[in-house]
């Protein structure tokens, strides 16, 4: 679905109209982000530069096109319509592409003018979806979310909607044309919720800029208006009040240095443009939720101990209570007053929060932590209110109020709180670990023409743009992703990929972001900036992956649906349980404590069970394990996308493993070559580097290296080598075989054994037991046939990964099956089999084929994981249940991918199947911490007990432990952060192994 997305936007890019060309996207596809977010299921159309208005295209698929006229007649009726600026229809493939201005026409008005015109638009192509990510506040649950998310996809406009409990995150795809992030926000304000935007689709790189020393109003629309005829601008926002502008660029066609000199540029002296650089959006945020939960907490118990005192200290001692007990009016006393007093503000002010969300929930036919906690405490309230208003009225009422109970459970609730959401910042650690990784500076050098250093200058990390030369001395962390094009070093990669040592680096080698220069200096030249480093996608994949809902998630989403009716009616039914039995005198009356009558004990009894059930405690078993979990997975090199992967990974009982790159080093070497025909041997290397010139495969690549420095070993003028380049015509590639082609007027083929046989090439017995010899050894054989012969082969050997019989044993303690499927011959595979102790091998096999093994398994009712290098294992890795990337690094497509390894050794497979068991099992112990504090509170709060040990739990006590259950479960997830790896590799010298990163 996403390549053929991907291909129409190619066609899209260049559409004739008439003798233009529409130039959609100027982007070459090799300036790709090296690590593409998971879920981009839609294509966004990036908006083409205009000076004038931005312009976006929007293709359809329409029926009934069956002639000329009938693509004249659209054009017509489109050419009609107020900003479209071109159209261009094909009869052949019957799709549409209209190129128009969003703010004078939208592509609802387009598509129903095509309809009004007799065309049937049978496909309405998605194209203009944006996204927006947004924190939000306020939500206590499970039931929040939901509401939350029910809220957002009713909204129009509105594709689909993710909200994140544990993250305090919604992500939401939309249509630009229908809705913006602005009416999301306020309908989330609707619902009862606060919202602030972290980031929106055309957000992919943004800089926000100060300006000092701006006049005038009219100077700042100047800069506006100078920014935006800039090429490479997408957007821009100016905030007038602080002198602000904020502008969202493409990093291919301009840097934020650019824009600053623009706006100096246009100042001519007047004023300055300096880079401003924002505080964390989220580290703020928690800070304030955090300074917000505790201050209210300080704030309530400044009413709340001294009611303790006077209600539940003082009575006991008589010298010094007995003037709380001095009657006002009636029988209405100074303690009963004071008491009034000071439970009043921590009910309404302190308490309005409980108040605020229980009409949300409700408005939106939802039940929450809110509903119980206002239904609790405003019966302990009123009726407490109650009792006074009856001592002012009677001289002989005698009751006992319950102020003290209203502000200790709201001032417990608050204390839990403010516990939980410390206990919550650190289940992010790992992910703000990683964003801190990049450094804030970085030595930016000016070269001259003939690659001499004409200047040094130290500036921000967001001022870098692409094509930039920096440098890095010994101590120094890469700023962002590059190519060394000078110097070498040792870089140490563990805080990004997990390697436990430095990795050498010289002339071509890529850089990461965030990785530390170990001895030698470094000049790198940048290739990816900003939220394309894959420092910034990892992060984001990350994000993503705590956003994304676990289907464990499941359950208590169900739970939660009736959790809170089900309270409500139990807590109502227990009153009426111990008032009835009360009344009619079925329990004998020295149950009844004294100073209590029997409708204040059952009205007991039904507050603590409102107040002792938590449905935030199973709303947070999930994601914060989730969280905690992906973040671990991250610092360890092993990114897991969301929950969903985290479940499947756990139920693993097969691993089929590919074999070049994934149990083997990946990087073939070329043992021998040797000659079946008069062809010499200059000529042979000839030929099969033509055929071979175009193949990506590794094997193909070692025997290039190879071939070439053979032919200049055998040309003893380097200067005829020029004569000896040829290029294959009609190149063609079979797909775990090997290629085909015409070099000049011969037809090559390069290959194994298969591609032989294919097109009936026949060998003797010489080249059979010359490729019997090197099977045996493990050595994968290549032959070379021209014109229907073999000229000549060559064996390739590519090691075995040193840690590959350890991660095999390993996993077979875990009760895991391994099995090698690879498109290499049987002699070589058994070969391998038998080296690393796998348990099944399935050789000669495309990749097609790959996939159709793994289905085979699945029949077998067995839950398999693929490992591949995520190249040519793509068809397999989606077939999997859970698709594994290893070596991905920063080159590796990981679309297809649900666990991506970012370094090349085997032991993070282990690694991340063992950590998805511990995460699944700490998300049940969760869920048996949650649901068994329920089920072992309610009864008790309901009073089961009381009858036998007299032991009841006071309403204050019961808001007690719902706010330790909360923070139980979080701090129970958080021990995941504890996790060690299970396996180590270490070789004979006992040093630890890890294989170097590709």
């Amino acid at each position: 679905m996403t390549r053929k997305l991907e291909t129409l936007k190619k066609e899209a890019m260049n559409i004739n109209v008439g003798d233009k060309i529409m130039e959609l996207n100027g982007r070459d596809d090799l300036k790709r982000p090296l690590l593409e977010p998971s879920d981009s299921v839609c294509i966004t159309m990036p908006e083409p530069i205009d000076k004038l208005a931005k312009k976006r295209t929007v293709m359809f698929k329409i029926g009934d096109i069956k002639c000329a006229s009938c693509v004249a007649s659209i054009e017509a009726v489109l050419g009609e319509l107020k900003g479209v600026e071109s159209v261009s229809v094909s009869p052949i493939h019957g799709q549409a592409a209209i190129e128009y201005v969003p703010k004078l026409v939208n592509t609802k008005l387009i598509k129903e003018t095509i309809e009004d015109a007799g065309f049937s638009v049978k496909e309405f192509s998605e194209q203009d979806i944006a996204v927006c990510r947004l924190r939000i506040k306020g939500m206590a649950c499970t039931s929040c979310s939901e509401s939350l998310e029910r809220a957002l996809k009713s909204l129009d406009g509105v594709k689909n909607a993710v909200v994140g409990l544990a993250l305090e995150e919604a992500k939401v795809h939309f249509d630009p044309n229908v809705t913006g992030s602005d009416c999301i926000i306020e309908a989330i304000e609707d619902a009862g919720f606060g919202a602030d935007l972290i980031s929106s689709g055309n957000e992919v790189n943004k800089v926000h800029l100060k300006l000092d020393g701006v006049p005038a109003v009219e100077e700042m629309n100047t800069i506006k208006s100078y920014l935006e005829s800039a090429i490479g601008v997408n957007h821009i926002d100016m905030n007038l009040e602080e002198n602000m502008v904020t502008v969202n660029y493409d990093p291919d066609l301009i840097g934020p240095r650019s824009l600053i000199e623009a706006v100096q540029e246009a100042a001519h002296g007047s004023y300055k443009a300096s880079l401003y650089i924002p505080p964390r959006q989220r580290e703020t945020e928690q800070q304030h939720e955090i300074n917000s939960y505790r201050d209210q907490f300080f704030l309530s118990c400044m009413f709340t101990v001294p009611l303790f005192i006077f209600s539940m200290v003082l009575p006991m001692l008589p010298p010094l209570g007995d003037w709380l007990e001095y009657k006002i009016y009636n029988m209405f006393t100074v303690g009963l007053l004071l008491r009034w007093i000071l439970c009043t503000p921590v009910q309404f002010v302190i308490g309005q929060r409980f108040y605020k969300g229980s009409y949300h929930a409700l408005r939106l036919k939802s039940a929450n932590m809110d509903v119980l906690v206002a239904m609790g405490t405003n019966a302990a309230y009123f009726y407490s209110v109650y009792i006074a208003i009856k001592s002012l009225s009677s001289d002989t009422f005698e009751g006992q109020d319950f102020f003290e109970t209203s502000a200790m459970l709201i001032s417990f609730i608050l204390l839990g709180k403010y516990l939980e959401v410390l206990a919550k910042g650190r289940t992010s650690n790992a992910l703000a670990k990683l964003t801190d990784l990049a450094p804030d500076s970085a030595c930016l050098l000016t070269l001259d023409d003939d690659g001499n250093v004409v200047s040094e200058v130290e500036i921000s990390t967001q001022l870098i743009q692409r094509n930039d030369i920096i440098k890095i001395i010994p101590g120094e962390k890469v700023p962002v992703d590059g190519i060394v094009i000078d110097g070498q070093s040792y870089v140490n990669e563990s805080m990004i990929t997990g390697e436990a040592q430095p990795i050498a680096k010289k002339l071509g080698d890529k850089v990461i972001g965030g990785t530390m220069n170990e001895n030698g200096c470094l000049l790198v030249k940048v290739t990816h900036v900003g939220s394309e480093t894959a420092l910034s996608q990892i992060v984001q994949l990350v994000e993503a992956a705590q956003l994304a809902r676990a289907p464990i998630q499941k359950i208590a989403d169900r739970i939660s649906r009736f959790f809170v009716p089900a309270i409500v009616l139990t807590a109502f039914m227990t009153w009426l349980g111990w008032l009835i039995p009360g009344v009619i005198g079925i329990y004998p009356k020295h149950w009844i404590p004294k100073g209590m009558d029997k409708f204040e004990l059952a009205l007991q009894f039904g507050i603590s069970v409102l107040v002792v059930a938590c449905p935030c405690a199973l709303g947070l078993a999930t994601p914060t394990a989730v969280m905690v979990a992906t973040g671990k997975g991250a610092s360890l090199g092993v990114l897991i996308k969301g929950g969903n992967a985290l479940e499947k990974a756990h139920k693993v009982k097969a691993i089929v493993f590919d074999k070049t790159g994934t149990l083997t080093v990946g990087k073939p070497e070329v043992v021998n070559v040797v000659l079946f025909s008069s062809v010499s041997m200059g000529d042979f290397c000839d030929v099969a580097i033509a055929a071979e010139a175009n193949s990506q495969h590794p094997i193909a690549k070692a025997f290039l290296e190879y071939a070439r420095k053979l032919r200049q070993k055998i040309e003893s003028n380097n200067q005829s080598n020029n004569q000896h380049l040829m290029e294959a015509k009609d190149f063609e590639v079979h797909p775990g075989t090997g290629v085909s082609g015409k070099v000049g007027d011969k037809i090559v083929l390069v290959g194994n054994k298969r591609l032989m046989q294919t097109y009936n090439v026949t060998f003797g017995a010489e080249v059979e037991g010359y490729i019997s010899e090197n099977e045996q050894l493990a050595r994968t054989c290549v032959l070379v046939a021209i014109d229907g012969k073999i000229a000549g082969a060559f064996a390739v050997t590519d090691p075995v990964k040193p840690e590959a019989e350890h991660v095999i044993s390993y996993l077979r303690s875990m009760g895991i099956s391994s099995i090698m499927v690879t498109g290499d011959n049987w002699a070589t595979a058994t070969a391998i089999e038998k080296e690393v102790g796998i348990e099944k091998v399935i050789a000669e096999t495309d990749p097609m084929g790959k996939a159709d093994r793994i289905k085979e398994l699945q029949m077998k009712g067995l839950t398999v994981a693929m490992v591949g290098d995520g190249i040519n294992d793509s068809p397999a890795l989606v077939a999997a249940d859970v698709g594994m990337a290893i070596g991905a690094g920063t080159d590796v497509a990981i679309e297809a991918a649900d666990v991506v390894l970012i370094k090349s050794n085997l032991e993070d497979v282990v690694t991340a199947i063992d950590l998805s068991r511990k995460t699944i099992s700490r998300i049940w112990l969760n869920y048996v911490w949650a649901l068994g504090y329920n089920i072992l509170g309610v009864p008790i709060a309901a009073g089961i007990l009381y009858p036998f040990t007299g032991v009841r739990l006071p309403p204050w006590l019961a808001g007690a432990c719902m706010a330790a259950s909360s923070l139980s479960v979080v701090c129970s997830s958080l021990l995941l952060q504890s996790y060690r790896k299970p396996l180590v590799f270490q070789d004979t010298k006992g040093h630890i192994h890890c294989s170097k990163s590709t």
